[in-house]
């Protein structure tokens, strides 16, 4: 890779950190084998039937779970959760099924991980994949969602945690 490509990456990801998100967690379950990863971009594509969509990188534990499943979660986390996103961002050097500790998680009957803690779990089935260079571009189809009242919604801006302040 050229210097002009590996400085047009850099600016990029240092750009990129400007664009503050909401914390998702991504679950992934294919029998035994249990991952995720922490997202900060979840779209809405569709309100009829319900869908939504999100970029895994194809070199992740994530993706060859959700391609066998055919299934994945998304959690919308809340202020209290920035260990969940930490964990499942592989900080500590979580992997797997270690990802899931220390938060209240349940199984779906169509076999999908939600937080009884998120502001809002959904599980989806996977509609339509797009591979786009090293990421799967997923469309998900909503079937289930479980709203639960909770805090403020956990964000991520310039690499930092935080939480959405009401005026």
């Amino acid at each position: 890779m050229s210097d002009s490509n590996n400085t047009l990456n850099q600016e990029f990801r240092t750009a990129m950190r400007q664009l503050a998100g909401g914390v998702s967690v991504i679950t992934a379950a294919h029998g035994d084998n249990r991952t995720g990863l922490t997202a900060t971009s979840v779209v809405s594509i569709s309100m009829d039937p319900p869908e939504l969509f999100i970029s895994v990188n194809r070199s992740s534990s994530s993706w060859p779970v959700i391609e066998k499943s055919g299934k994945f979660g998304i959690n919308v986390l809340q202020q209290g959760q920035q260990v969940v996103a930490e964990h499942f961002s592989g900080k500590g050097g979580r992997k797997g099924a270690d990802r899931y500790a220390d938060d209240d998680w349940y199984q779906t009957p169509d076999g999908v991980w939600l937080s009884r803690r998120a502001l809002v779990g959904f599980a989806c089935d996977v509609e339509k994949v797009w591979m786009h260079r090293e990421h799967a571009l997923i469309a998900g189809k909503v079937t289930l969602i479980n709203v639960h009242a909770g805090p403020q919604p956990l964000t991520y801006w310039h690499g930092n945690y935080g939480s959405f302040i009401q005026n």
